[in-house]
């Protein structure tokens, strides 16, 4: 089985400047990401985005957009010399509607799990809220909170120095 790490975009991979980030000008990769996510991938870590883009369901942005962002931000990895396994994103709102998908629910995760036959107790979700936490551990993932545009280095390290337990987080 694989082992995956799972990554939330706004605040974790890009910049948040705390409303909704959906033009490509707008999105700014926080300091390390490019260097750590290479480690990760390099010690054979698949790399899966997993986002909530509820401003699809308020109007804000349309689908297009979201994907004109993603585009960029695989190239980015790629000229790296990193290979994105996939990206799972929520179109929903819960203000708008119920779904699935949303996290804290866990649904983006599972799919991945199954997709890519990962090993839930061998993979790991950086996110910068509880409801990242809370999505991964639903699917039997260990959670990592990190915080808001944090350089992920240090979870990244802890991540591949405890490679027989979990790590404990800050």
């Amino acid at each position: 089985m694989n082992k995956a790490v799972f990554l939330d975009r706004d605040g974790v991979i890009n910049h948040d400047p705390g409303d909704y980030t959906y033009h490509v000008s707008e999105f700014k990769l926080n300091d390390g990401v490019l260097e750590n996510l290479k480690t990760l991938y390099d010690n054979g870590y698949l790399l899966i985005l997993i986002t909530n883009q509820g401003g699809i369901s308020k109007n804000l942005y349309t689908h297009n957009d979201v994907k004109e962002i993603h585009n960029y931000f695989t190239d980015e990895l790629k000229k790296v010399g990193i290979e994105l396994t996939e990206i799972y994103y929520c179109p929903h709102h819960s203000n708008n509607e119920n779904c699935l998908c949303r996290k804290p629910n866990s649904l983006m995760i599972e799919k991945a799990l199954a997709r890519f036959d990962i090993d839930p107790s061998k993979s790991f979700m950086i996110g910068d809220k509880m409801r990242d936490v809370e999505c991964a551990e639903k699917a039997g993932v260990q959670g990592i909170k990190v915080g808001l545009n944090e350089n992920i280095k240090s979870y990244v390290d802890l991540i591949l120095n405890n490679k027989d337990q979990r790590p404990k987080t800050k």
